[in-house]
């Protein structure tokens, strides 16, 4: 929490997990849909009008602050790591259970959870940018937490009642996630 990252170096972050977001509504949206009973349904539902209202809203005030347009969804910025996270989503969706959305879901926001809950421990005081307090704010917020961690349940259970096929594409879904993950990090510090 040193706030010692550039800032056009956290604007491109910032852009790229805007264009990142469509898919990752639209992944949640499916949770609901295929969630085994109402108790799931209503968990996933919730966290997704966080993620359209206050992180959206986020987002907003961070690329004003900036002084750069809101990427439009009508005119989606394009890159590599980014396409390939939409094109996994895509992937998992279409596989259709709730097995296959776990495995990506789980893994993005839990890295997240895992970052943010790590810098408020450390003891640091927050950066100044609002921008990245609140960031670190959003999700190292105990409510975030629960949820992350009901995540990692679910999938534990959905993964002992699957079958090896089931398991292995699971697990090969959540790697690639996490390589991914891993990549779109380093693509903020491209100068494209």
């Amino acid at each position: 929490m040193a706030d010692t990252i550039d800032a056009k170096v956290y604007a491109r972050y910032l852009t790229l997990d805007y264009a990142f977001i469509d898919g990752l509504v639209a992944t949640f949206g499916h949770a609901v849909a295929v969630a085994p009973g109402m108790p799931a349904k209503i968990r996933f539902a919730g966290f997704l009008a966080m993620l359209t209202s206050e992180e959206n809203d986020y987002f907003l005030r961070s690329f004003q602050a900036f002084d750069l347009p809101a990427p439009s969804f009508d005119a989606p910025v394009s890159h590599p790591v980014v396409d390939a996270f939409n094109a996994l989503m895509a992937r998992q969706r279409a596989a259709g259970t709730y097995l296959d959305v776990l495995a990506v879901l789980v893994t993005v926001e839990w890295v997240y959870l895992q970052w943010a809950s790590e810098a408020v421990e450390s003891g640091t005081p927050p950066p100044a940018r609002f921008y990245l307090s609140e960031w670190i704010t959003l999700h190292a917020d105990p409510a975030f937490a629960d949820f992350v961690n009901w995540m990692r349940a679910e999938l534990d259970r959905e993964a002992a009642r699957a079958d090896d096929a089931a398991r292995a594409r699971a697990e090969s879904a959540f790697v690639e996630a996490l390589e991914l993950e891993a990549a779109f990090f380093a693509a903020s510090y491209d100068r494209a």
